[in-house]
């Protein structure tokens, strides 16, 4: 069984970081078009990572996966076209227009659907399936039962789901609160998280319910427990969320992932890591874990911070004047990172159990105390990890023969010299010194030396080493193939008309829905605004579940520090909560 670990990359060292802890692909954005607008990369430097990626048979997919308005389409395509003339492996994207282009072009590079597309549910990826793409990046809420059933029914297709990270609280795509309130949108990649904000949810009579709360906040996905589950119901790609991410938290997660995927699957790129650390997501920006939704929960919420919790310490044992002790097993140190409730501080000094924090706190017993920042896991984080690939060495009668752990073979002829006086110690001092690949690409997994050496000088052997290994990256490289994009064609939409939510926002995006046959009622509110009240955003996230009102008949409203008000409507069937603009009708906005 094979899987692939995707991870996320919001520049070229990250990237490359993350091929080193064991990816077998990556993605990362191009210098415009993506949906993190803050981690863009040239051509320049997304080519270095594709050459150094598929060194290790590693896959680079690029993110194109905004919204186009009429005035950008062309530019954006101009992109997929450069990103397929240096060998990227698939661009992800979301823009109708934008598919449409590159269908009409056939042009060879895999075309992967963002999960902006809001790939919830069997027809929609279905169709992405009958129009011929090379794979589709599932919603975040499906549940086991769900994704086996799209894969029941699209067997070929490939599909990509995320297993840990950030979750958006609001279906992917179809979150328009950032741009409804202050106009950066996040199918355009420039979200503003509204969701991480205070708000106070109250009844439509003015009643409150709970004062200034995180009420969109989520925790952080974490489907660790999952993964061959996963991986039965048809899941090929398992993708880690965070472009915006450091250097630090991509090595951490990637490593834990790696670790874990490889204790019942085979990857699908070459090479091993090893770590000088010990993989821990716990320690890694977190807001709290869940794996909500995937077995149909609903305790995914976290009310009281969209901080980086970290990992549980434990409960503070007592309280004195300049410091506290906590009752836990962990090591702490001098600028470590606490949190408790809403508030951290660092550890200004630490003797066992007992902390000086640096500044004055107001903590009581019992209190629970996270670590947000472990000073010497972080330190452990920036050593370098080097990932190598593994090749049998056979010499035989004056040639020798690699072959790598892909059954890459080069062959080549041992460099002249006199007759050995010493054979033993001739054979001995080879073996020493081919062996010392060091930091280079491969390692030694056997070696076997058949027949009599020459004589030949140390330097010349660690010359004849580079010389081989080289030529055996070359072949490495020559026999990599690229996964080329299958011709795509249009086929009838499984709706006859689409409003604001399939998020056209120019002429060539809706002339690609009226080729499969549906009739556009409405552009994308980028474009223009519905003319009636509308869904900012459709989440399984429910407030009234969360705050034990389920059976409530209330009608409920946010409220935002700035006063602004948003309806909340629940479809208990569904087991949904929609966020609503203001009713135009009752206001006359």
């Amino acid at each position: 069984m094979f899987t692939e670990l995707l991870a996320p990359a919001k520049d070229k060292e990250t990237a490359i970081a993350a091929i080193d802890c064991g990816a077998d692909a990556v993605y990362l954005g191009a210098f415009a078009f993506g949906a993190r607008k803050n981690a863009s990369n040239s051509l320049e430097d997304i080519k270095e990572v594709v050459n150094y990626a598929h060194k290790f048979w590693v896959k680079v997919f690029v993110t194109v996966n905004t919204i186009l308005t009429d005035s950008e389409l062309e530019e954006a395509f101009v992109l997929v076209e450069e990103l397929d003339k240096i060998g990227c492996d698939a661009v992800i994207i979301q823009d109708a227009g934008l598919l449409k282009k590159i269908i009409d072009a056939n042009l060879s590079v895999p075309v992967h659907m963002s999960t902006q597309c809001d790939n919830r549910n069997i027809d929609k990826v279905s169709f992405w399936n009958r129009i011929g793409v090379s794979r589709v990046v599932l919603a975040r809420e499906l549940s086991l039962e769900e994704i086996k059933e799209i894969h029941d029914l699209n067997p070929n297709l490939e599909l990509e789901a995320f297993v840990h990270g950030a979750l958006c609280v609001s279906y992917s795509g179809q979150c328009y609160l950032s741009n409804y309130i202050g106009g950066r949108s996040a199918n355009r990649g420039e979200c503003a998280q509204p969701c991480r904000k205070k708000y106070t949810v109250k009844t439509e009579e003015g009643k409150i319910i709970a004062n200034e709360i995180y009420a969109l906040c989520l925790k952080d996905f974490n489907a660790s427990k999952h993964l061959k589950e996963m991986s039965d119901n048809g899941i090929l790609s398992f993708k880690i969320e965070g472009r915006l991410k450091d250097i630090n938290y991509v090595k951490n997660i990637t490593a834990y992932y790696r670790e874990e995927l490889d204790k019942f699957s085979r990857k699908t790129s070459s090479g091993k890591s090893v770590y000088p650390f010990v993989p821990n997501p716990e320690k890694s920006f977190n807001r709290g874990f869940t794996d909500c939704f995937l077995e149909g929960g609903k305790e995914c919420f976290n009310f009281v911070s969209p901080k980086s919790r970290g990992e549980f310490i434990g409960k503070v044992k007592e309280v004195q004047k300049k410091y506290i002790v906590i009752d836990t097993n962990k090591i702490l140190h001098p600028q470590d990172g606490l949190m408790y409730e809403d508030k951290g501080f660092l550890v200004n000094k630490a003797e066992g159990n007992k902390v000086y924090p640096n500044k004055v706190i107001d903590i009581k017993v019992g209190v629970e105390i996270y670590r947000n920042s472990d000073i010497e896991f972080e330190r452990e984080l920036l050593r370098s990890v080097k990932r190598q690939i593994g090749v049998k060495v056979e010499i035989i009668n004056g040639q020798i023969r690699l072959e790598d752990e892909n059954g890459i073979c080069y062959a080549a002829l041992l460099p002249a010299g006199e007759k050995a006086n010493n054979p033993d110690k001739i054979k001995e001092t080879f073996i020493k010194q081919f062996s010392k690949t060091g930091s280079g690409d491969f390692y030694i997994v056997d070696m076997k030396i058949t027949g009599e050496l020459p004589f030949i000088p140390i330097s010349a052997v660690n010359a004849f080493r580079r010389n081989v290994f080289e030529a055996l990256m070359q072949e490495r490289l020559h026999a990599y193939k690229r996964q080329i994009q299958k011709q795509m064609h249009y086929v009838p939409y499984f709706q006859k008309e689409i409003d604001y939510r399939a998020n056209i926002s120019n002429k060539e995006a809706k002339a690609f829905y009226g080729n499969c046959g549906a009739a556009v009622r409405e552009m994308a509110p980028e474009v223009s605004k519905p003319k009636h009240q509308y869904e900012l955003m459709r989440t399984k996230h429910c407030i009234k579940y969360a705050l034990g009102l389920c059976k409530s008949s209330e009608r409920l409203i946010l409220t935002d520090s700035t006063g602004s008000e948003y309806p909340l409507k629940f479809d208990c069937k569904n087991c949904e909560m929609i966020v609503l603009s203001k009713d135009i009708k009752k206001t006359g906005m």
